[in-house]
């Protein structure tokens, strides 16, 4: 498996989604946000977390279309493989890739906490060394991880199984308490069509140490890895 990470200006968690990588046992390459093409051999484009572009307009709207954006698009098209965490899934919906927004918590306030999550299918790379419903405990860090869409995309993602991961408490409960942004739907990640895309905004590689605090995010790059 090689991994190419974008890095763009104003992201913060290239370092941290690398060493993940290479931990599950990835080669993990950078790719810059002015490149016209991922590196050489790409199996996987991963967009990081972060405060692309400082933000401005709205979050991931100035990443969505930076060069490099048209060769991730063209690299799953082909059916390549995509991860957007935090800011990177903001970067994903807002160039097209997955459906939907991302915008103000509920609250209006910055979080940042631990946070545990159901998982939802288990049949793609990311998820593989997952058990359906399984709950595990991983990071956010995000002001604006609201997930908004429409009725009708909603009626999709649901009728597809499309949703990767929902907001939940310790034991699994899908509850107003856990939901902690107001993402629709308790929604903490989703698929594309293909199931080969997938944005969410916790921070998997966040967890992958025990001297970090836990390992539940490590299943989801080891298994990318595999």
């Amino acid at each position: 498996m090689h991994a190419a990470v974008i890095l763009f200006p104003g992201s913060n968690r290239e370092g941290d989604v690398a060493r993940a990588l290479r931990l599950g046992g990835a080669k993990v390459s950078m790719a810059w946000h002015a490149d016209s093409e991922l590196p050489k051999g790409t199996d996987l484009a991963v967009l990081p977390g972060g405060f692309s572009y400082g933000d401005y307009l709205r979050c991931g709207a100035i990443a969505a279309r930076a060069p490099i954006m048209d060769a991730v698009r063209a690299h799953a098209a082909r059916g390549g493989l995509v991860l957007g965490i935090c800011n990177g899934f903001q970067i994903l919906c807002e160039s097209g890739l997955l459906p939907g927004i991302l915008t103000r918590n509920a609250g209006l306030k910055f979080l940042c906490h631990m946070q545990h999550l159901k998982v939802g299918r288990t049949d793609t790379p990311f998820t593989k060394l997952y058990r359906r419903d399984q709950v595990i405990e991983v990071a956010i860090a995000h002001g604006e991880g609201n997930y908004t869409a429409d009725a009708e995309t909603l009626k999709r993602l649901e009728g597809e199984d499309r949703v990767a991961f929902r907001y939940c408490d310790a034991a699994g409960d899908i509850n107003e308490a856990a939901n902690v942004n107001g993402s629709l739907n308790h929604i903490a990640g989703i698929y594309s069509e293909k199931l080969n895309v997938l944005g969410m905004m916790p921070h998997p590689e966040n967890l992958v140490e025990a001297m970090m605090g836990g390992t539940d995010g490590l299943p989801m790059f080891k298994g990318l890895a595999a």
